[in-house]
């Protein structure tokens, strides 16, 4: 269902009726349990801060956004201003009943095309105070199912890697690690332009996870929040599966320069495996709100379908 037009009214009446609205009887955590009161609570608050969210239940286009929600496809980001909508990767498809919750997005083959939703509005991008919180489920056996080489399931930026983005990567030889990456604009943090091997400043800000949990069969949960970009003292945190990986990269003060315009929300950049639930909030989500996101059964809908 296209939303965009709607997600601005939908964000102020999620905004300013969702605390007092009731809870349905059968809404609970993925356990079985019902939600208690402080989960319930946490819960309208997530779907306040909600600015995007694609589930692959309903077909590409994202269940909700505050900007466009087309997903669009080019031979390289290289070619960006050149991508059409849709999936224009056969090694790219919806797998109906095998996503995390209801459909998933497959990679079949290492993608090496540019599959992207556009970041604008999408991304509550803020040329002061940045913050935000990204969240998806992956499953895949990094160390069987990759291909040789660098793998991006998410990349955030209007330029590369390495210049105003944010990103989780595996490393490009098993054992894989996974890793949280946070870079602003490249010419301030990296003057000299090294490259990441021989450039401290870049191994030093990454968050390193050196035995993820990830595998076949098992759908892993991937949050990543990020607070005061733009600004003095910028931070981040990944979590998986709820819970914090070690302590987050502090002191990030570089800015962070977006064309909007090019800024783009990119997906599976030489991936391969599931992927779904890719939803973004306006706001850094605390450690509990991402505990409580971790537990909620059925999915970021469930914010805003009630």
């Amino acid at each position: 269902m296209h939303r965009s037009a709607l997600a601005s009214v939908a964000g102020l009446l999620l905004a300013v009726g969702l605390i007092s609205c009731a809870v349905e009887p059968d809404l609970e955590v993925g356990d079985g349990t019902p939600l208690d009161d402080l989960e319930v609570v946490t819960m309208d608050n997530l779907g306040a801060a909600l600015t995007f969210h694609a589930s692959f239940d309903q077909g590409l286009p994202a269940d909700f956004a505050v900007g466009d929600d087309q997903i669009y496809t080019a031979e390289s980001y290289a070619e960006q201003d050149q991508a059409v909508p849709g999936l224009g990767n056969s090694a790219v498809s919806i797998v109906e009943s095998g996503g995390r919750f209801g459909h998933g997005l497959q990679f079949h083959e290492r993608n090496e095309h540019a599959i992207f939703y556009p970041a604008a509005e999408n991304v509550a991008y803020s040329e002061l105070n940045w913050n935000g919180t990204v969240s998806f489920w992956l499953s895949l056996d990094p160390d069987t199912e990759l291909a040789p080489g660098f793998c991006d399931p998410v990349q955030i930026t209007d330029a590369a890697y390495n210049d105003a983005a944010i990103w989780v990567d595996f490393t490009a030889e098993s054992p894989r690690q996974f890793r949280l990456g946070l870079f602003g604009d490249s010419l301030n943090w990296n003057p000299d332009e090294l490259s990441p091997d021989a450039n401290p400043g870049f191994l030093e800000r990454l968050t390193v996870v050196n035995d993820p949990p990830f595998e076949i069969g098992r759908w892993t949960h991937v949050v990543i929040t990020y607070a005061g970009l733009n600004q003095a003292a910028g931070r981040a945190a990944l979590y998986l599966d709820g819970e914090r990986v070690g302590q987050g990269p502090e002191g990030i003060d570089e800015p962070f320069t977006w064309d909007t315009d090019k800024a783009s929300i990119r997906l599976g950049v030489n991936y391969v495996g599931l992927f779904d639930e890719l939803s973004l909030f306006g706001r850094a989500l605390s450690d509990d709100e991402v505990r409580a996101l971790h537990r909620f059964n059925g999915g970021i809908a469930g914010l805003y379908r009630r």
